[in-house]
């Protein structure tokens, strides 16, 4: 330990330079779900989306848990969502694993438009999805922010007849995440 301590700081004061960071993490990232249907709106919002992107393989991993959803229209809704639609002690995660298509240069500032290539697991089904998003690379921090549908459907959520109008078949997912690098 000693040693690698005293290689690290020798090589440091010779002015070595050791390369970026390529991996950044994410740990209170916001996740908000919206329902908009015909006889009603329900929102839910999560702070506990984390994450992380390796741009050296640009490779990616964010994961939510259910049951940190908040918000909804009243506590009988959170209520139905955890145990009738997404059953959380069953499915208590939401995740998104994968690799980001586009080349994304983490040595330049700027915005840039990406495709995500992945399996979105919700619900215990996985499916294969291309999911449109945008990084903002700022000195060492990046920012990821996306926009994309679930259709509950193929994730096996049904919905009951008698709430059919109050809940949509799909629903719109908005993901604000700030990474900062690992370490």
């Amino acid at each position: 330990m000693q040693t690698s301590l005293f290689l690290w700081s020798f090589l440091t004061v010779l002015g070595f330079q050791f390369p970026e960071a390529t991996i950044f993490r994410c740990n209170n990232g916001k996740i908000m779900l919206k329902s908009d249907a015909t006889l009603e709106v329900i929102e839910a919002q999560s702070n506990k989306l984390r994450g992380a992107i390796d741009f050296s393989t640009n490779s990616f991993a964010w994961t939510v848990d259910i049951r940190s959803f908040e918000g909804f229209n009243n506590q009988l809704q959170r209520e139905h969502f955890n145990e009738n639609y997404m059953e959380s002690d069953k499915y208590p995660k939401a995740s998104f694993t994968g690799k980001i298509i586009e080349e994304v240069n983490l040595q330049t500032d700027g915005v840039y438009s990406v495709r995500a290539k992945g399996k979105i697991s919700v619900h215990g089904v996985e499916q294969e999805r291309i999911i449109k998003s945008q990084v903002v690379v700022a000195g060492k921090r990046i920012q990821v922010r996306s926009t994309f549908t679930v259709p509950l459907s193929e994730h096996n959520i049904t919905i009951p007849r008698i709430v059919y109008q109050k809940i949509a078949e799909e629903i719109s997912v908005t993901i604000e995440a700030d990474l900062k690098p690992e370490g």
